[in-house]
């Protein structure tokens, strides 16, 4: 995690995955850039390209190309992947954060 995402007295770890911080920034404004992305979330490009190959792999997200920008979307019904959490949606927990 990048030093300058760090916030409040134990900054080592948060409650959500970057995986699920790329989609929450996402759902806010679809055709940001991985520049974007890298310095909203903390993390470095390569790793935002990382992930959002696998979120488009896995179906989560979709990219469209608009003249030189992605914009993506994110589909809100695929369901969370740990068992624990299966019985929910991604929206569901958009819903929840918005």
């Amino acid at each position: 995690m990048s030093s300058k995402n760090k916030t409040g007295p134990n900054p080592q770890w948060t409650f959500l995955t970057n995986h699920f911080h790329i989609i929450v920034s996402l759902s806010r404004e679809p055709c940001s850039r991985i520049r974007d992305l890298s310095d909203e979330v903390g993390i470095t490009q390569r790793a935002v390209q990382r992930i959002l190959a696998e979120l488009i792999e896995d179906k989560v997200l979709k990219v469209q190309k608009e003249g030189r920008r992605n914009v993506y979307s994110i589909n809100r019904k695929k369901r969370l992947r740990h068992p624990l959490e299966s019985k929910h949606s991604i929206g569901e927990l958009l819903e929840i954060l918005s």
